[in-house]
């Protein structure tokens, strides 16, 4: 079946594809939206299962769900894709052209990734080979890396080792955090997704090998992830707090007085989030690592010692509290210069 779009009715015809999308996260909600706005056809929609999360533990759809639903798209959420007889044959029967994959959660059989006569195509959030895996997004701000982008690559059984068949880059400026770059590049994934599979089509997306010997590894985030070390330089610890932005998050620990009655002598910790830091240009100290060397309430400057330098905190956030700016922050609590934080 051949279509024209309107905007290229006058132009060169393109070959409508059969789409399987495969997705869950907001991550892959652009490149959904993309597909179904192009002359491109989407048969069938993969995603997580439902979960339960937020508050009251209510069982939440994934993002990609709900864009599949309003679009009367049908939607399959196996538990598991690895062997699993039903999903090879529903995926057979849906007869796709191509498989687009974008954070969709799960690894592909061999099996899965020979259905579609073009392949398995995945958006993946990094200039490959760096940072394969599942986060790579967090560990490109946190290496400090100046620019980060998004590959279009050719599925095969390893993780994100496929070849390349295209890649667009973004610059990573010095105040971007995470979610902020996140979204650049779930945006960036619908921009360019369907022009490349139009040329995947017409055979004029050449693969590219990549190159093992460069390549990266960006593992899955946990909690502990964020905790600070305030032996790193003031420079790696702004990057961290911009990477984990907003999850897992950078935290520190305070020692505080314990709040049980008859323990007024012992020590419990509390939890500081850090949301928002600059190193303090021109400031030194020589300080252990986590001082507090600068908690002034008129001009909001709290400062802290690092492993290099001085990093300044300016949005905080103490448990049970709202996240706040440093001077609101200082105007309501004990710190004071001298405490160390863990």
């Amino acid at each position: 079946m051949v279509q024209t779009s309107p905007e290229n009715e006058n132009n060169t015809e393109k070959t409508a594809l059969r789409v399987v999308y495969m997705g869950t996260p907001d991550f892959a909600v652009p490149a959904l939206k993309a597909l179904i706005a192009s002359h491109h056809e989407v048969v069938g929609v993969f995603t997580q299962p439902d979960r339960k999360g937020g508050r009251g533990k209510k069982l939440l759809c994934p993002p990609v769900k709900v864009e599949a639903v309003e679009a009367e798209i049908p939607v399959y959420q196996p538990e598991r894709v690895r062997k699993n007889a039903d999903v090879l044959q529903t995926l057979k029967d849906l007869r796709p052209d191509v498989v687009v994959v974008a954070a969709y959660g799960q690894i592909l059989p061999q099996s899965v990734l020979d259905v579609p006569r073009l392949g398995c195509i995945n958006i993946h959030a990094s200039i490959l080979p760096k940072y394969r895996g599942a986060a790579p997004i967090n560990w490109a701000i946190v290496h400090g890396e100046k620019e980060s982008g998004v590959t279009l690559m050719q599925m095969e059984a390893g993780l994100d080792t496929g070849p390349i068949l295209e890649i667009h880059r973004v610059a990573i400026t010095p105040a971007m955090n995470a979610q902020e770059l996140h979204d650049a590049l779930s945006d960036l994934g619908g921009e360019v997704l369907v022009d490349a599979l139009d040329k995947l089509e017409a055979g004029n997306l050449p693969a590219t090998i990549q190159d093992d010997d460069a390549s990266s590894y960006a593992p899955m985030l946990t909690r502990e992830s964020g905790r600070i070390d305030w032996e790193k330089s003031a420079q790696q610890l702004v990057d961290h707090i911009r990477g984990f932005y907003p999850w897992p998050g950078s935290y520190a620990l305070r020692e505080i007085p314990c709040a049980e009655a008859g323990a007024q002598d012992d020590l419990e910790c509390s939890t500081l989030k850090v949301h928002a830091a600059r190193v303090a240009v021109g400031a030194g100290s020589d300080a252990l690592p986590g001082t507090i060397i600068q908690a002034d309430c008129s001009s909001g400057t709290l400062q802290i010692a690092t492993g290099e330098g001085v990093i300044e905190l300016l949005k905080v956030q103490a448990p049970g509290k709202r996240a706040m700016k440093a001077r609101d922050f200082l105007n309501g609590c004990d710190f004071s210069v001298g405490e160390r934080l863990l």
